[in-house]
């Protein structure tokens, strides 16, 4: 099997691939190359990313530069951008950049500029914000609001609560910000037993308004208002796209915000989807900040030379671990506790988006697109998996470093430094350790070394950086996604599991209605589950 993969360019790459693998190509030597680390790092649109210690040379890279004007990759991202419709599996475009676009430019669509309507939806965040803020919009019993509830799944929550998570340390609203996403009832339980009914505002967020877990919990969250006697109309918020069951006025809702079926959940943290409850919790003013930042990185990743260009060097890489070193997995290591949230968003971001076999072109990829992505904040992460990272089978890492903290406090030393000292001498040290190795007659305490990483810094975790720091990886994400020419922006994957529960699901209902209901004999395994879920026992 082969097709546009099968190109001179990449066989070149797989013949440099056996020239890096040899013996004297072993990062421990790459690194002592003079200017290594300024051949090999960039600056741009805020961040500083360092890929020094990547296992790859000026060769390589020449040719990976090679292969992304091959690929077209600089004309595929402008496309995107500008409004074509690149989602060809829907028929769709893919605008996530115009959400936020703050130029006078027009973003043309089917002939129709989209950016009205983004601009229109952003001013109604901002007002709603304000007049929550300000009290003029209140609960049901007249008090002010002090939880946030979003219930969503998916990219309906996991982008926001990574940007909640990171800028935590900037909400001075008096709200906080909880998450229902599982179906699980355990989620539910553990937020109703933390919130204050009256002060809690329900911000429902779904495209179709049919996911069946978002409905679920919706349909909870209305259950539990009723018995405390709260009226939802005050209570609830709903992010869907226009004449959506959450957009039906027979259900009157506090306030009801629109998606656009051109911004994909995995891509929409910079829509309403993250505008409304991002804006209650830390105020609009700072939301928009971080979207300019997420503005700053895609006007870079669109115009920045390719050598010069942060998230396409980044694909680059990726694309190199995976495809001509082998590497199956990518780990992301922030040593920066308020992004913690960060590797689960990009997981879903990335792992929906190129965990496809099949091309755009509807032909089987003839390699593997996609890697697993997985991370915790250093230096938990070095107390985990760490021992994996540097002895067993290998990953790349990124790094991410941040300058200066969100609290500067806190000053007591230990060992004559203070804790983000601390931080840094180990954000130093774990690359460093994973590109040399170390020999030792005990083989137990021999590392071997050679394990590729980057590192990616930001002055401070301001919402502009933040900003920046979500839009890299979405434009590294469609980049490697052009590169295997895979469409990015579908998710068919997810249903097939959805559609066998939706058969489960009836002979549950089945169930409920009548106790002597019988299921289905075909499936032993299947009746084994039912029946011990309905007996409450093993």
């Amino acid at each position: 099997m082969c097709n546009h993969l099968c190109s001179d360019k990449w066989n070149q790459l797989k013949e440099q691939a056996e020239v890096i693998n040899q013996p004297e190509n072993h990062l421990k030597n790459l690194i002592k190359e003079n200017a290594r680390l300024e051949k090999f790092s960039l600056k741009g649109g805020g961040i500083f990313y360092d890929f020094s210690r990547q296992r790859l040379d000026e060769n390589t890279l020449k040719l990976l530069l090679e292969l992304a004007e091959e690929r077209k990759l600089k004309a595929h991202f402008q496309a995107m951008m500008s409004g074509e419709k690149i989602n060809t599996t829907e028929k769709r475009a893919a605008l996530h950049t115009a959400s936020r676009d703050f130029s006078n430019n027009a973003v043309l669509l089917d002939g129709k500029d989209v950016m009205p309507e983004i601009r229109k939806v952003r001013d109604e965040i901002k007002a709603f914000a304000e007049k929550i803020h300000s009290g003029r919009i209140t609960g049901s019993t007249g008090k002010a609001f002090k939880h946030i509830v979003v219930i969503g799944i998916g990219g309906s929550y996991l982008g926001t609560e990574f940007v909640s998570e990171a800028l935590g340390a900037f909400a001075d609203k008096q709200i906080r910000i909880h998450y229902l996403a599982n179906v699980d009832i355990h989620n539910f339980g553990k937020i109703a037993a933390s919130i204050e009914p009256e002060t809690t505002l329900w911000i429902v967020v779904s495209k179709s308004y049919t996911t069946a877990e978002t409905s679920a919990n919706t349909e909870q969250a209305y259950a539990f208002m009723k018995s405390k006697g709260i009226d939802p109309a005050k209570h609830v918020v709903t992010v869907t796209a226009k004449d959506s069951p959450g957009d039906d006025p027979s259900n009157p809702v506090l306030a009801s915000f629109y998606m656009f079926d051109f911004i994909g959940g995995r891509y929409s943290v910079t829509s309403a989807v993250g505008g409304v409850p991002l804006s209650l919790y830390l105020g609009y003013e700072r939301f928009e900040r971080f979207l300019k930042g997420a503005e700053e990185m895609d006007i870079h990743a669109k115009t920045a030379p390719p050598e010069k260009n942060l998230p396409l060097i980044a694909a680059l890489i990726g694309i190199w671990n995976n495809n001509f070193l082998g590497y199956p997995a990518q780990a992301i290591i922030p040593y920066a506790d308020p992004l913690r949230k960060l590797a689960p968003h990009v997981q879903q971001l990335y792992m929906e988006s190129n965990g496809k076999s099949v091309t755009k072109h509807g032909e089987f990829l003839a390699e593997q697109s996609g890697v697993m992505i997985f991370g915790e904040p250093g230096t938990n992460a070095q107390h985990s998996f760490f021992q994996m990272a540097h002895q067993g089978r290998p990953f790349p890492i990124d790094f991410i470093g941040v300058i200066n903290p969100q609290y500067t406090q806190y000053q007591t030393t230990s060992k004559g430094v203070s804790n983000y000292q601390e931080l840094w001498a180990n954000l130093i040290a774990q690359p460093m350790a994973l590109a040399m190795g170390k020999d030792d007659a005990d083989k137990s305490k021999f590392f071997s070394g050679n394990r590729p990483s980057s590192t990616i810094l930001l002055n401070d975790l301001s919402p502009e950086n933040v900003g920046r720091l979500l839009a890299f990886y979405e434009a590294k994400t469609v980049f490697e996604a052009f590169v295997w020419g895979i469409n990015p922006f579908d998710q068919f994957g997810v249903e097939l599991g959805k559609k066998l529960a939706s058969g489960i699901r009836k002979e549950m209902a089945a169930k409920n209605q009548n106790k002597d209901h019988c299921f289905d004999q075909s499936d032993a395994i299947m009746k084994f589950y039912l029946e011990t879920l309905f007996s409450g026992k093993l």
